[in-house]
Formats: structure tokens, C-alpha cells, sequence
């Protein structure tokens, strides 16, 4: 295989594998759901609490680690391919600011929301 085929092979398994993150992260969450359906909105907000506290660091650090390989790879392109790279790169790094932004204020998300959803139930008219 020559090079310019290997590199369109990683470049293309790069661009997978945050799909793939998504994607164990869409059926984690359907598990947690279809593990308790019957306790409620509230423990179900707790449980996604839970996850995001979990696998938000771990999610912000891989995002990290894909945007050093991809500002890597630009250095190996030429100048076009390059600014496509780097630019996934710095977006990559946005990415993870917000991922560990999130999960670190997920606690404070989950105390806010659970109290809003307390006086919405507690306050409605039956």
C-alpha cells in the first residue's frame, strides 16, 4: 500500500473513532433508561448524573489526545490538508473544554434541575 493510501486509512479511522465515543455514550444512557422505568424522572436525571460524571473526564481527555494526533498529522500534509487538521484540532480541544466543563457542573445541573422538577410536580394542578 503506498503512502498516500495508508494515510488516507488513518485519516479515515481518526475521523471514526469520536463517532464511536458517541455512540457508547447514546447506548450507556438507553441502558441506565430502560434499567429503571419506573422510578421516575428524577432518578433517571441522577443516573444520567452519574454517567457524565463518569465518562466526561475520560471523554475530555481522548478528545485531547485525538486533537494532538490530528495537529501532528498536519505537520506531515501539505499546507491545504494542513489547515483542515489543525482546524479539527483546535475545534477537538473546544470540544473538550465543554466536555469537562459539563461534567464538572453536572452535579450542580442535576441538584437545579431535580429542585425545578420538584416545584413543577409539587406546584401543578390535579
Amino acid at each position: 500500500m503506498s503512502d498516500k493510501g495508508k494515510n488516507k486509512v488513518l485519516i479515515w479511522i481518526l475521523y471514526r473513532v469520536p463517532l464511536a465515543f458517541v455512540l457508547i455514550s447514546i447506548i450507556t444512557l438507553r441502558a441506565v433508561m430502560a434499567a429503571s422505568p419506573h422510578n421516575g424522572i428524577l432518578t433517571t436525571l441522577d443516573n444520567i448524573e452519574a454517567i457524565l460524571e463518569t465518562i466526561g473526564p475520560i471523554l475530555s481527555a481522548v478528545l485531547f489526545t485525538m486533537a494532538g494526533i490530528f495537529y501532528a498529522l498536519g505537520q506531515l500534509f501539505p499546507s491545504y490538508k494542513r489547515a483542515s487538521l489543525h482546524t479539527m484540532s483546535i475545534d477537538l480541544i473546544i470540544g473538550a473544554i465543554i466536555v469537562a466543563a459539563l461534567s464538572l457542573a453536572a452535579n450542580g445541573f442535576a441538584i437545579a434541575s431535580s429542585h425545578l422538577l420538584a416545584n413543577a410536580t409539587s406546584n401543578s394542578l390535579v
